[in-house]
């Protein structure tokens, strides 16, 4: 079983790693590495979640089978089997034990052929503390497939012996004179990319692994891996592709997640983490790009129709160009905090915290435990419901808080309730998509007010679209109190 923590940094910054207080005094080894990726045309190993690689180191050729990791944040844990083979051009699976070749069932071997390769040199330092032992290795160098190339500069830090939580301290270590960064991808994975095999897509939401028979301690633990999950398989798109706004929206669903979990955990009784302020302040401060996206996308267009059929001007160009370049700096700040350290620590503590977490105390079971949490967060919602035609924008506001804890928490805990669950959740959504419209017109007219106002003409184009906002918030309250009804009538899926 392979254990690892993977980080990315910058080629500028690998000097940093070599003069490390922790690795500087340990002899290092150095290796050029060539390895080849095989798959079927079809893909079916990666497709099954397995990576074929045959590695040249010196003057041998070695095989390395891996089957589909298991992640928490940044660290990673997947079965592998490892052999010396002949020739470098064919995989040999006469080796394999039948743990191996029965992941393989059904795959024609005769079709594996070379997908894409990696050349680096791995630089490796061997850590101890006095009950573990892990290896550090910093890799420089290229995947290649066909005539593209992509760069590797990355430092692994992998198990050998003793708990993971060696690897976290490891890591924290390095982070406070290298500025490391979150890359979850395997180089199979992005060499699977650049191939163009597969394309890369945003991480919508992961059901968490519970079940009835698991402890709530042990529910609440797999539900904020899920979210962590999300949060970092989202960072390397927002990073590479930041117009794609669907990664910036799912990442800000995991943190979301994982704020809710931070909630769920005081019904357990359980002390609020040490990151739990780096967790919320992190929430905040990328909160304006999504706004951006958000207006920009779904609000702007709207308000543009609106006026469009009250037969009044356009907006010009340069207002548009205004918001637009508004939204460019938003999201420019948001990927340079995705790049600081204070994030990657961050995903580290919540990662090594979720390993730590254990209550041997707690008795109650997972669906118990579910029941409670949605009953409570149901009659708050019911509260701020009441007489729902007739609520202020305030009292919306409130309700529409609500309903959000109440979606996460629904979410959360839907795989313990199966199907039962779909049709509540469904018209929550859309109760919750209703009032976020309102919400987001509110949102809106914040962002058109913090705006430099230029001249009279950009002020008055404004306040054309801040009056059209106002106008659309009224339509909004007629629509949402249907969608109240509908889900107030709504069986409720966990009694």
């Amino acid at each position: 079983m392979e254990i690892e923590l993977k980080l990315a940094l910058h080629s500028r910054h690998t000097m940093r790693i070599r003069r490390h207080p922790l690795l500087n005094a340990i002899k290092p080894e150095q290796r050029s590495l060539l390895s080849i990726y095989f798959d079927t045309p079809k893909l079916d190993l990666m497709r099954r979640g397995i990576a074929l690689r045959v590695r040249r180191v010196d003057d041998d050729w070695i095989q390395t089978l891996k089957a589909e990791a298991q992640s928490v944040g940044a660290l990673s844990s997947r079965p592998e089997w490892e052999m010396a083979i002949a020739d470098g051009n064919h995989p040999d699976f006469s080796g394999l034990p039948q743990t191996a070749l029965d992941l393989l069932t059904g795959i024609k071997l005769k079709h594996i052929a070379p997908v894409f390769t990696t050349e680096f040199v791995r630089t490796t330092w061997q850590i101890h503390n006095h009950t573990a032992h892990a290896e550090v290795a910093l890799d420089i160098g290229k995947i290649n497939a066909g005539k593209d190339s992509r760069d590797i500069c990355e430092v692994e830090i992998e198990l050998k012996s003793g708990a993971a939580e060696f690897l976290f301290d490891a890591a924290t270590q390095l982070l406070t004179q290298v500025p490391l960064h979150i890359e979850p991808r395997s180089k199979a994975e992005r060499g699977y990319i650049l191939s163009g095999a597969i394309t890369a897509t945003p991480v919508k939401s992961i059901y968490p692994q519970i079940h009835p028979d698991q402890t709530a301690i042990a529910a609440w633990n797999a539900i904020m891996q899920a979210a962590l999950v999300q949060l970092v398989s989202n960072v390397p798109g927002f990073l590479e592709s930041p117009h794609d706004t669907e990664y910036l929206h799912q990442l800000r669903i995991a943190l979301r997640r994982l704020c809710t979990g931070l909630l769920l955990a005081e019904s357990l009784d359980q002390t609020p983490p040490a990151w739990e302020q780096s967790l919320r302040a992190l929430m905040h401060t990328l909160n304006p790009a999504r706004d951006w996206d958000v207006f920009l996308l779904e609000t702007l267009p709207r308000v543009l129709t609106t006026l469009q059929h009250a037969s009044k001007p356009t907006v010009e160009e340069t207002i548009l160009t205004l918001l637009g370049d508004s939204a460019a700096h938003s999201r420019q700040q948001a990927q340079a905090l995705l790049l600081n350290s204070v994030f990657t620590q961050l995903v580290l503590d919540i990662g090594r915290s979720l390993l730590a977490t254990t209550d041997n105390t707690q008795k109650m079971d997972a669906r118990s435990w579910a029941k409670t949490v949605l009953e409570k967060r149901w009659h708050t919602l019911r509260k701020h419901c009441r007489g729902f035609a007739k609520l202020n924008s305030t009292e919306r506001h409130q309700a529409r808080i609500a309903a959000k804890k109440m979606r996460y928490a629904a979410d959360a805990f839907a795989p313990l309730y199966g199907k039962r669950s779909k049709h509540f959740i469904t018209a929550l959504a859309s109760l919750q998509e209703e009032l976020g419209r309102a919400n987001d017109g509110y949102i809106g007219t914040q962002l058109l007010q913090a705006l430099p106002k230029k001249s009279v003409a950009i002020s008055f184009a404004l306040g054309r679209i801040h009056g059209a906002l106002e106008s659309e918030a009224v339509q909004h309250a007629t629509l949402s109190s249907t969608s109240w009804r509908q889900l107030s009538r709504a069986k409720l899926f966990w009694h």
